[in-house]
């Protein structure tokens, strides 16, 4: 078993623990030479994310401080990653390049996956920031070498608290982009490279949410959950960020037209949002079911989360991990990593805290009450903990839930005016979008 695939499954076992992932759209090919290109919101947990929505191992252009970093250089090298030499980190060193270049197209000659993020730094940017001409140089200029194209595949990483563990993630793949007729122009025709890298950039938009600021994120995902709640819709991840993407992209669009109705309808749709946050409900919610015959159904098909097993080995998972979880958090808050990189420093303080963590208390117990019942700590102290979260996540579901059914039903009136607000608000972003 090679290297760079033990990096992937732990790449793969990683993101999954970190976040909620959920990776939908197309699927990347699981052989041949392909080249990956994605938006990088979050430092090194990025190329966690990109390996495990590939489904096989990648190759990363990366930085070249990174593969002398003594915190991560193990897992870059280990990867197989190509160095790449940026001039904000060592203008001296650009020549490198060349050998980039060369190992770029050697890796894809082998029928390898590379991966690279064209943006160039990650960030904390409310929307995907100017993309560099790398992606487009690598195949134009591999297309020059071998006279074979092979897929473009864009991939959309949408993180909503992306430093915040065990929050949702989605990863989309999406279809690969048709460049078939700038390739024959080659690596050195500076306006083939910018219309390649024209198409990577609106592949990348297509599946990913863009705002001009993050304060505007609130009004976009009530605009989308509204249509939603009030339309028949796709509820899948995919059908969601669609809702979000038109919404973000339709936002501009309503502020610098100057239509009177439309900020009107701009405005409704912020106060709704307001409100509804103040109660802390949803546009989804005010939908919501509430005789008491489902009441009941919902009930019956959750008593198990409350029956006493579940909550022992959820109590017990909490404290088995709390100290670790609590020194991890500690160190790396104060660790002075900005926000694109304050994930990476968790998992990477969090993995070894956690694996001596459960040493310690092996050891403790083992030297306490006998080899057995040390090695048997250390194999099930991990396995409570996962289960112990898994049930904590659910339950915390069922806590918001029940909430949110006495509130619907205790005001009632109030909850009729939202409805008959919200049914309105939808029917005039029906007419907007047949507008445009």
């Amino acid at each position: 078993m090679s290297l760079p695939f033990l990096i992937y499954r732990f790449s793969d076992l990683a993101s999954r623990a970190f976040y909620r992932l959920t990776i939908t759209g197309g699927r990347v090919p699981a052989a041949g030479p392909i080249l990956l290109v994605a938006n990088h919101p979050n430092s090194l947990l990025d190329p966690m994310l990109v390996a495990t929505a590939a489904g096989r191992p990648v190759r990363f252009l990366a930085k070249a401080p990174l593969f002398t970093d003594k915190r991560v250089g193990f897992l870059v090298r280990g990867a197989a990653s190509i160095p790449v030499y940026r001039r904000m980190d060592d203008p001296s060193a650009m020549g490198g390049n060349d050998d980039m270049f060369r190992s770029a197209f050697e890796a894809l000659e082998d029928n390898a996956a590379i991966a690279l993020f064209p943006e160039g730094a990650s960030h904390s940017e409310p929307s995907i920031t100017r993309l560099k001409t790398g992606a487009a140089r690598i195949a134009l200029g591999e297309f020059d070498r071998t006279k074979k194209s092979f897929p473009i595949i864009p991939i959309g990483l949408v993180l909503k608290q992306k430093d915040v563990f065990r929050s949702k993630a989605l990863v989309v793949v999406g279809e690969a982009i048709e460049w078939s007729d700038l390739a024959p122009r080659g690596q050195h025709d500076r306006e083939a490279a910018r219309e390649l890298t024209r198409r990577i950039d609106s592949s990348i938009r297509d599946i990913t949410v863009n705002l001009d600021t993050w304060d505007d994120r609130p009004i976009v995902e009530c605009a989308a959950k509204i249509w939603s709640a009030e339309f028949e819709a796709d509820d899948t991840a995919t059908g969601k960020l669609g809702r979000l993407r038109i919404a973000s992209d339709l936002l501009p669009t309503i502020r610098e037209s100057g239509e009177s109705d439309w900020q009107v309808l701009l405005k409704d749709i912020e106060s709704h949002q307001q409100q509804l946050h103040i109660l802390g409900l949803s546009p989804l919610d005010l939908s919501t079911d509430i005789r008491i015959r489902t009441a009941f159904r919902w009930a019956l098909g959750r008593l198990y989360l409350l029956g006493p097993p579940s909550l022992v080995i959820a109590l017990a998972g909490f404290l088995f991990f709390l100290p670790p979880n609590r020194a991890t958090g500690f160190i790396a808050e104060r660790s002075g990593a900005d926000e694109a990189e304050l994930s990476t420093w968790k998992l990477l303080i969090g993995i070894p805290m956690y694996t001596s963590w459960v040493a310690l208390v092996g050891l403790f117990l083992g030297v306490r009450f006998g080899p057995a019942i040390g090695f048997s700590a250390c194999l099930l102290g991990p396995v409570v903990g996962a289960t112990g979260l898994w049930l904590r996540e659910r339950g915390l579901g069922i806590s918001a839930d029940m909430r949110r059914f006495f509130l619907l039903r205790g005001r009632a009136e109030l909850i009729a005016g939202l409805r008959t607000r919200q049914a309105a608000i939808a029917n005039r972003m029906a007419d907007l979008v047949r507008y445009l």
